[in-house]
């Protein structure tokens, strides 16, 4: 949800994006306040400097949210890279309602999977939101790459074989191995799972020869931590831990802040991603600001809120009427960050040699992405926006995204950035659609003032230990 802004609770809105690029332009000095967790924030400055411009090299086909489009709604890539040519590698897209799309380098749709139906007439059907990859998931005796994908609508997780010979071939290559008795993982039945606090965002990775998944909870702030496993030549999970982030924030002074939300939500996660080297989840809480929390085995570490949202801390009110929040920038009491409009969405892990490293995120309310280095201190090195170029239009209201430091063949020999583009330029009349953006790291890497490292060779995804 994309709240509203007023100068007063009784004065007209305006759209929270213009009121989040206001703040970044008119940051003013002041002094340290104290952050969430106690620490003191730097001192505010004057205004960012102007983010970085990029260009995609490629996009996919439009897809539409309508009933001739089959209300596909572009949300959240993942890249699998293939063992033997990179440039067969491909690209597998979230869809909500649609299902699932598979996508060439180049941009073509190779497979499109739907979304399971409901069970029964009373229940909501499938409705994908996030996916990511699992390299070497011992299945039936044989090392398979999966594509997991956060299943909304029916609250699991499912899970796809890749098959590398069928994409040599041309074929269809992901198949349904999801174990038919797979628990919902928050709901406690199915009733519970209609009301639609499910699985909703996803992260992967692999530790010590398991797999994981971390998957968060639709308007609410809960996690939990999946450790795959094969049942009977087929993927199910089980679940080795539980968090739930803070709902609520202590501001400096000691007045309590609750993010904006519609009654009865609780400010939720979706953008995720895990540091494979390190071990550690970036985790971006829409209206609060990104998260980094250690993954201690197969057991969550403390958390710590490293960057925060400009509208952290601001006052509000919901609007019955209108269903929206309306907050009060007039008396924004200047707690919050400078990098950062909500919604903080899409989160990814760029990985290279010598301990660099970069987390990426979407700042879904201006349309850019910041960009953070490795470790507690997280390191802010730049923003970012996609803008229309010669191959496609530039990237709005960005959700999901994926980075790979590994060479995609000829279009992307020094890896690849994939974004959500939740407005593509409409091809089809006035029809609205959503697609993926593809960005070539080192040209992105090199728009930066002091550019960005780029290193195609020193991390295997296959082995990022």
């Amino acid at each position: 949800m994309r709240p509203s802004t007023a100068r007063t609770s009784a004065a007209r809105p305006s759209s929270l994006r213009s009121a989040a690029v206001l703040a970044g332009a008119l940051l003013l000095v002041a002094a340290p306040v104290a952050s969430a967790d106690g620490a003191p924030e730097p001192a505010r400055t004057r205004a960012e400097p102007e983010p970085a411009r990029a260009t995609a090299a490629v996009e996919t086909p439009a897809v539409h949210d309508d009933g001739p489009g089959g209300h596909a709604d572009a949300d959240d890539p993942a890249v699998w890279v293939d063992p033997d040519d990179a440039g067969r590698s491909i690209v597998v897209g979230t869809l909500k309602e649609a299902g699932l799309d598979v996508y060439a380098t180049d941009g073509r749709r190779l497979q499109h999977i739907d979304a399971p139906p409901a069970p029964d007439g009373a229940s909501e059907p499938g409705r994908f939101n996030n996916v990511d990859i699992v390299y070497g998931f011992e299945l039936d005796g044989r090392s398979t790459d999966l594509a997991l994908v956060s299943d909304r609508g029916r609250g699991r997780v499912r899970a796809y074989a890749i098959d590398p010979a069928a994409v040599a071939a041309g074929r269809p290559p992901l198949t349904d191995v999801t174990a038919a008795g797979v628990r919902p993982v928050f709901s406690r039945d199915e009733e519970e799972v209609d009301e639609q606090r499910n699985a909703y965002g996803l992260a992967a990775y692999s530790d010590d020869g398991s797999a994981y998944a971390v998957v968060s909870r639709r308007e609410e702030t809960g996690l939990r931590l999946l450790k795959l496993k094969d049942v009977d030549g087929r993927v199910g999970y089980s679940t080795e831990d539980s968090a739930a982030l803070p709902g609520s924030f202590t501001l400096p002074g000691g007045k309590s802040w609750t993010p904006c939300a519609e009654p009865g939500e609780r400010p939720q996660v979706e953008g995720m991603a895990v540091d494979q080297e390190e071990q550690v989840l970036y985790a971006a809480q829409e209206d609060v600001g990104l998260w980094r929390i250690g993954l201690d085995g197969s057991e969550f570490a403390a958390p710590h809120l490293f960057d925060k949202v400009r509208e952290y801390g601001v006052p509000w009110t919901y609007d019955a009427e209108k269903e929206e929040c309306v907050l009060d920038t007039a008396h924004d009491p200047g707690h919050g960050g400078r990098r950062l409009s909500a919604d903080a969405e899409g989160v990814t892990v760029y990985h290279a040699g010598d301990g660099d490293c970069y987390v990426l995120a979407s700042s879904q309310g201006d349309n850019t992405f910041a960009v953070y280095g490795r470790g507690e201190d997280t390191p802010y090195k730049g923003s970012f926006s996609v803008a229309d170029g010669p191959a496609a239009d530039g990237v709005q209201h960005s959700d999901g995204s994926t980075v790979v430091n590994t060479p995609l063949g000829s279009r992307f020999p020094k890896g690849a950035l994939i974004v959500h583009d939740g407005e593509d330029t409409p091809a089809d009349g006035e029809r609205a659609g959503t697609d993926f953006k593809f960005v070539r790291w080192d040209r992105l890497a090199a728009a930066f003032p002091e550019p960005l490292t780029v290193d195609p060779g020193s991390f295997d995804p296959r082995d990022p230990g």
